[in-house]
């Protein structure tokens, strides 16, 4: 299949930056990576799955960053680099830190600018976009609109941030309730979103062989994020794709169990052709990738929107 991008640029990537974090128990640790030249440059701010950190995802990122974006990457606490033990005080709102660090990113977009040479005054802070994988993809969800409800269903804090304009969620989990197994249900209360207040334009990434064992359904929980939210939505449904969707957490993962590099570059060219269309910076390439998947002899997946 063929989706047609522009030429790579080269990619200039910085870590740690380290932004002031008070009440965290410490700072946060953030890899920046952006094109080495152009201006007014669109941001995306990412977050990773369980145990991953800063250093992970250099499939999307390098691919992002070589394309234009400039992204930002938070070590949130859970990560298996700072191997906070489980009887920790911070254990159970962990959840709640990182949708706080992803906000302490873009109230923080001068330091990070400053610290990154040769990148002052090239951001369009208009546009900025957010993306996750796994639990990372709740964590943006939040942003993005969605709520989790407590034990009564009703939901919690708004944790809505308008500096979002489009969202990406990889392999994000559905609703919780009777939903979730009894594992995830005991050990992650805070799993239990509502997408109903979603409403910022997102791409919902979704493999079609991806079975969790938090929840009691099938590959379809991880499209709940689709289905159940309003306003502009798309689902791309990768055929045959695990939890880690082809291998994005990283260039050589063990932990991958789908290994796809073709899957992989699909995923880049769809995103980036997506994000470049919900920030108003190109209206073409996304009809483009759609059709392109569409008239592929043997395509890899399938997009809907709505």
């Amino acid at each position: 299949m063929k989706i047609n991008v522009s030429s790579p640029n080269p990619v200039v990537s910085v870590k740690p930056v380290v932004l002031p974090a008070p009440g965290r128990g410490e700072d946060l640790q953030v890899r920046v990576s952006a094109p080495a030249i152009g201006s007014e440059l669109p941001i995306i701010v990412f977050s990773h799955g369980y145990g991953w950190s800063l250093d992970g995802y250099g499939p999307l990122v390098d691919y992002w960053a070589a394309h234009g974006f400039v992204v930002t990457q938070p070590t949130h606490l859970d990560s298996r680099t700072l191997n906070l033990p489980p009887d920790d005080s911070r254990t159970p709102r962990i959840w709640r830190f990182r949708v706080e660090d992803l906000k302490r990113i873009l109230d923080q977009l001068d330091l990070m600018e400053a610290s990154v040479p040769g990148l002052s005054g090239r951001l369009d802070r208009s546009r900025i976009a957010a993306a996750g994988h796994s639990w990372g993809g709740q964590t943006v969800s939040m942003l993005l609109g969605a709520r989790v409800l407590d034990n009564h269903d009703e939901p919690g804090e708004d944790m809505f941030d308008s500096r979002i304009k489009a969202g990406v969620l990889f392999a994000t989990t559905g609703k919780g309730g009777a939903d979730l197994s009894p594992f995830a249900a005991e050990h992650f209360p805070f799993m239990n979103p509502s997408f109903a207040e979603m409403s910022t334009p997102t791409l919902v990434v979704a493999g079609d062989h991806d079975h969790s064992q938090l929840s009691t359904r099938g590959p379809d929980w991880f499209t709940d994020p689709y289905f159940l939210s309003p306003g502009s939505k798309s689902l791309l449904t990768l055929f045959g794709a695990e939890h880690s969707l082809g291998g994005i957490s990283g260039y050589s993962v063990a932990e991958t169990t789908d290994e796809s590099p073709e899957r992989v570059a699909l995923i880049q060219r769809i995103t980036l052709a997506y994000l470049r269309n919900a920030l108003g910076l190109d209206d073409s390439s996304w009809p483009a990738a759609r059709a392109a998947l569409e008239e592929s002899a043997i395509p890899l997946g399938r997009i809907e929107s709505k």
